[in-house]
């Protein structure tokens, strides 16, 4: 007779399916259990095994079969327990027993999306290739045709502007004995600037992050700017601040975000009469780069008691953010509406700017934006931008980049000849492989103003795990091996908010002598090269042209 063959086996997935499969030296291992105790996805599982051995024993050895029950770690093949390769069963391992290999050859999105869900996850786009960013090299040095400098001697005061900036012939300033006075008897408005380091912290709520990781970051920027003099700021995201913080001094900080959800807002509102500082800024968010055209989300695993009080909400519930603000149908309406709406509630002393993801459509909102003098500036978040959650198919095939798009904009500025008066700040995976500095200076020589920076500086600060390959990216589900983007105390103890605080103080300070090392062989030490094109060079003929820079081989 044939076997019987069962059908529920027929529709199992083999582990050759997943994206990571778990190596296990089942000789080094002492089975202490403590890698499945830390695994975050419970994809590996203490388990028996029943194992057939051969043996030949005594003066006459005649082999016989014997059976022993042994101890083994097993991986799940339960497509809600995958392995994301984050490899803390490794960290935590005693003898190196246990490690996950990433598998080129599976087929995760072929089977992800059970029960009609499409597969929805948290982390940056699945593109390990090089962004243009990383194409692009600095080819102007200064050496015998201008003057060069040191950059470990000379003095330098690497700062942007964030804020509406007047052409001259319309700042409120007469001239009295030979010396330039602000005009008091002007009605001109004047709009608020604030003089910035031009890296800042992009947005990532309370809620997308844990209390500690938020908690290290404000620590961390705090002391850069009271300690180290350097006027680092942050973004809040969608989903309000704690009350306290709002009455502090240390408010002036933060650049507070208001997207479509109001998260939050309630508290924000009724704080406003008892701050004692004004925020950096608002940021009014529209779009964002890693799911453009779609609203923020908050799933119900990271909703939890202290993020519920904060955003006025019920504990347990899904937080979807609607895809624009419900009454506002074009940025001439949300300009005249919003932005002036929320100047007003500051006494116009606190820039607004929009933010707005990576789209062909970006010059259309900067022309509006340009012709009102309420608009502070101009966010744009490219595709390359991480996220807390969105379906795979925004996060990999929709989207713009941001080098095409900050430079497409900032050359419509120069042809208007207003480029000197609205800051263009880009975000969206900036420092993808690394090289956050020379990222960074590319943009400005591009004709950015200032960058925000959100997935690098979790890695650099806390260790994220979260790569291009699909390694752990689960920021969505609450269930982050570092603690980073958890609600869960078992899991967001493991992370010590003055280490967190430390790490912030030491990336930008060496951030800043790389850009000193970048700068320096251009001749510029007090102001940044924004829009200085003739500074870098692309190593691809189709990106110089698209960019209008030089093409070096």
């Amino acid at each position: 007779m044939e076997p019987e063959v069962r059908l529920d086996h027929n529709y199992q997935l083999s582990i050759k399916e997943f994206p990571y499969i778990i190596e296990w030296r089942e000789d080094r291992c002492k089975r202490c259990g403590r890698c499945t105790a830390v695994c975050p996805m419970f994809a590996i599982e203490p388990s028996v095994v029943v194992k057939r051995e051969l043996i030949s024993e005594g003066p006459v050895p005649t082999p016989k079969e014997i059976r022993k029950i042994v101890t083994v770690i097993k991986q799940s093949t339960d497509i809600s327990r995958y392995c994301t390769g984050c490899a803390t069963c490794s960290l935590v391992c005693p003898n190196e027993a246990i490690e996950p290999r990433y598998n080129p050859q599976h087929k995760f999105l072929f089977h992800k999306n059970r029960g009609g869900y499409p597969y929805r996850r948290g982390g940056r786009r699945n593109d390990p290739a090089p962004s243009t960013l990383d194409r692009l090299k600095f080819t102007r040095i200064s050496m015998l045709t201008d003057p060069a400098l040191d950059a470990g001697r000379h003095e330098f005061r690497i700062r942007t502007y964030l804020g509406r900036i007047l052409p001259p012939d319309e700042l409120p300033i007469k001239i009295v004995n030979g010396k330039a006075v602000l005009d008091r008897s002007s009605d001109k408005f004047i709009p608020p600037v604030r003089e910035i380091y031009p890296i800042m912290i992009g947005s990532m709520s309370i809620g997308a992050l844990s209390p500690y990781m938020w908690e290290g970051l404000a620590m961390g920027i705090t002391y850069l700017n009271e300690v180290e003099g350097m006027p680092v700021v942050m973004c809040s995201g969608e989903g309000g601040m704690p009350p306290r913080l709002l009455k502090s001094r240390f408010i002036k900080y933060f650049i507070i975000q208001i997207a479509s959800g109001y998260f939050g807002w309630d508290e924000i509102i009724r704080a406003i009469p008892h701050m004692v500082e004004d925020p950096c800024a608002v940021e009014i968010k529209y779009g964002q780069g890693a799911k453009p055209g779609d609203g923020g989300l908050l799933m119900a695993h990271k909703v939890l008691k202290l993020i519920a009080e904060i955003r006025g909400v019920p504990m347990g519930v899904d937080l979807p953010s609607p895809p624009t603000h419900q009454t506002k149908y074009s940025i001439e309406e949300s300009v005249a509406k919003m932005i002036q709406s929320m100047y007003m509630a500051w006494g116009f002393r606190v820039p607004v700017y929009p933010k707005i993801s990576g789209t062909r459509t970006a010059k259309a909102v900067l022309n509006n934006l340009v012709r009102n003098p309420y608009a502070a500036a101009l966010c744009i978040d490219g595709e390359d931008g991480g996220t807390g959650a969105a379906y795979n198919v925004s996060m990999d095939k929709m989207g713009h980049p941001i080098a095409s798009n900050i430079r497409e904009c900032y050359l419509e500025l120069v042809k208007q000849g207003k480029q000197n008066e609205i800051p263009l700040i880009a975000a969206g995976g900036v420092g993808k492989t690394g090289n956050l500095a020379a990222n960074a200076a590319a943009l400005f020589m591009l004709g950015a103003s200032a960058v925000a920076i959100g997935k690098y500086i979790m890695q650099a600060a806390a260790g994220c795990f979260g790569d291009e390959y699909n390694r752990c990216n689960i920021c969505n589900i609450g269930r982050c091996p570092r603690g980073i983007t958890t609600q869960d105390p078992k899991l967001y103890r493991r992370l010590d908010p003055e280490k967190v605080a430390e790490r912030v103080v030491e990336v930008f300070k060496a951030l800043d002598v790389e850009l000193k090392k970048i700068f320096a062989p251009m001749g510029r030490s007090t102001e940044l090269p924004i829009g200085m094109s003739d500074g870098i060079s692309a190593d691809d003929p189709g990106i110089a042209e698209r960019l209008q820079i030089s093409y070096a081989c």
